[in-house]
């Protein structure tokens, strides 16, 4: 039985996807948690057992894992008061779960920059590597799959881009770092899911093809778009102010800050690429078949 968080997540819908096409040739059933099971696919009806509810809650991660074989684990989105609060707080009750039901294998979406001088001060990220050690203490046997930024992540600036011309991020305009489509995590996700021949902990970075800096990113967009784009750099004091206008915590903000910087100073760029680290879907091919749709639409 392998269980799955966040099925209709950016990553989640593809690892979904995934497993339905693959788990029963190899025998397993599929579970989900889901807060709307209106949001799963219609592939998936009837094809996978849905326990409803926030896989925060420690009612229902006992539920789901009863029985389970295998998990995968995502952190949603969610703003608390620390970053810590937002994962290894969030997470605590699965953790738990983990052990009291005997769940051998752990997959669990992360970061970059482990065993850099910046992974100790880098916000969100910081908070998503002491989430890594929370579960691989636990007893289980864990695969952090390490992740730079998301194209996905450019979806929020659809509408900037099409009536403007314009994205914004914080990082220089000329600085390259890997960035990956989250089918491509999904896909590292899956590989693992259905061969648990691994044991232990560790990281399997996902890297996508090529490094790009926001230059590469906007040259690329105006050629897919057929239409001009172009960058345009945020401060950081300027972003920690709108955030803060949202009505997020000041905690939680500084996190999302902290993290910025510590990207745009290299947080990134400290696994090479190999064979084994990059993913295959590059930032082209991801324009045409979802940027430009969202874009156009």
């Amino acid at each position: 039985m392998i269980v799955i968080t966040a099925p209709t997540g950016n990553i989640g819908r593809h690892l979904l996807s995934r497993l339905l096409e693959s788990a029963p040739a190899a025998g397993e059933d599929l579970r989900v948690i889901v807060r709307d099971p209106a949001r799963l696919p219609d592939a998936a009806r009837g094809r996978v057992e849905v326990v409803v509810g926030s896989h925060g809650d420690a009612e229902v991660v006992d539920r789901a894992f009863e029985g389970a074989d295998a998990v995968f684990w995502l952190v949603p989105p969610v703003p608390a008061a620390t970053p810590q609060d937002a994962y290894s707080g969030f997470s605590g009750p699965a953790v738990k779960a983990f052990a009291a039901h005997g769940v051998g294998h752990v997959v669990g979406v992360s970061a970059l920059g482990r065993g850099t001088p910046l992974a100790d001060r880098a916000g969100l990220v910081t908070a998503t590597l002491a989430l890594d050690d929370l579960i691989a203490e636990s007893g289980v046997a864990y695969r952090a799959l390490a992740n730079p930024s998301f194209f996905e992540n450019l979806l929020e600036e659809a509408d900037s881009i099409r009536e403007e011309g314009v994205f914004t991020d914080s990082a220089d305009a000329d600085r390259r770092a890997p960035l990956v489509a989250t089918a491509d995590i999904a896909a590292a996700a899956a590989g693992l899911l259905l061969d648990r021949s691994w044991t232990g902990s560790g990281s399997v970075p996902v890297l996508g093809p090529q490094d790009l800096s926001p230059n590469d990113l906007a040259r690329i967009m105006t050629e897919q778009l057929g239409r001009p784009v172009r960058y345009e750099r945020q401060p950081l004091d300027e972003l920690h102010t709108t955030l803060v206008g949202y009505g997020l915590t000041e905690a939680f903000v500084q996190g999302i800050v902290d993290m910025k910087r510590a990207k745009d100073q290299g947080l990134d760029t400290g696994v090479a690429r190999t064979p084994g680290t990059a993913s295959p879907t590059g930032f082209e091919q991801w324009c045409a078949q979802t940027l430009k749709p969202a874009v156009l639409s």
